[in-house]
């Protein structure tokens, strides 16, 4: 069944790449961009969402709060990844601060909402997308047990098949950690920006302080936490097009306004994150798309 969905997606690969290369001006015109549209409205986006403990609530359910609703007209399968199936929960493993040499970390009294992971990084099936999300989880992983790296190995072995890979908040800790963005442009949560640059050893990450996303080929990054969302709603404009009707009425059943501006962030203004123009405008008006 694996084997057979790998074929599947290889295929839906090719036939884009056809469809592209059948109109010599589709760069200039749009035309490739409106035919993979038309192509992602007809197949099955095979989604997948990596959960550990301590992730953060609303970097997953926030975005996953929209594939739902739009997966009411577009077909979207959902496997929930962790290294065991079963509960995971939101509350962070115990580990010591300090690079792992400080107090122990003791977060008992914290809510701990779970999340029912339905496959394991070793049986999950074939995804065109992956979603990692952030919260108090992933510093904590990297300080557990001598390091718990299963979750940039996932990354590394599975992104030459990815369609898109995307990260909320500190889950660009994860992908700095796997290589994968050497060389690339992102961003992360902004009140976790040195922890991440310092710590993820992601020298080779070109780091843009001054974002609410970043897209770079088929990796987009976003800031903290409602930040997802955001880039989630562009997400699913350019997945399903510009202006798509029923992602702007999933964008109205939610009542939800996405920022549609990539470089609005006061957020690296409010935490003083080194590269931040202090004299940016910290204000934006939102609105319902399509108003």
């Amino acid at each position: 069944m694996a084997g057979q969905t790998i074929i599947t997606r290889l295929v839906a690969s090719l036939l884009i790449a056809l469809l592209i290369m059948a109109s010599p001006t589709a760069a200039q015109n749009g035309t490739s961009r409106a035919a993979e549209n038309e192509f992602n409205k007809r197949r099955t986006i095979s989604l997948g969402i990596i959960v550990f403990p301590g992730f953060d609530v609303l970097d997953i359910f926030g975005p996953l709060e929209m594939f739902y609703h739009v997966s009411s007209s577009y077909k979207v399968s959902l496997a929930l990844i962790s290294n065991v199936t079963g509960a995971v929960s939101a509350g962070p493993p115990r580990h010591r601060m300090g690079g792992g040499t400080g107090p122990s970390m003791v977060l008992s009294h914290v809510l701990r909402p779970s999340i029912v992971a339905t496959h394991t990084y070793a049986d999950a099936p074939a995804l065109d997308v992956l979603l990692v999300p952030g919260g108090g989880g992933p510093r904590a992983m990297g300080k557990v047990n001598g390091a718990t790296t299963w979750v940039e190995d996932f990354v590394n072995e599975r992104y030459e098949q990815l369609d898109y890979l995307l990260s909320v908040c500190t889950g660009s800790w994860f992908l700095a950690r796997s290589g994968i963005l050497d060389g690339k442009r992102a961003t992360t949560n902004k009140g976790a920006w040195k922890q991440v640059v310092s710590e993820a050893g992601s020298e080779k990450v070109n780091w843009v302080p001054t974002a609410r996303w970043v897209v770079d080929g088929k990796i987009w990054t976003s800031s903290g936490v409602a930040a997802g969302m955001d880039m989630t709603y562009a997400f699913l404009s350019h997945l399903y097009g510009e202006k798509d009707e029923v992602v702007t009425t999933a964008m109205h059943r939610m009542e939800y306004s996405p920022h549609t501006n990539p470089h609005w962030d006061p957020y690296s203004i409010v935490h003083k994150v080194p590269g931040a123009d202090p004299n940016a405008s910290v204000e934006d008006v939102v609105r319902p798309v399509g108003y």
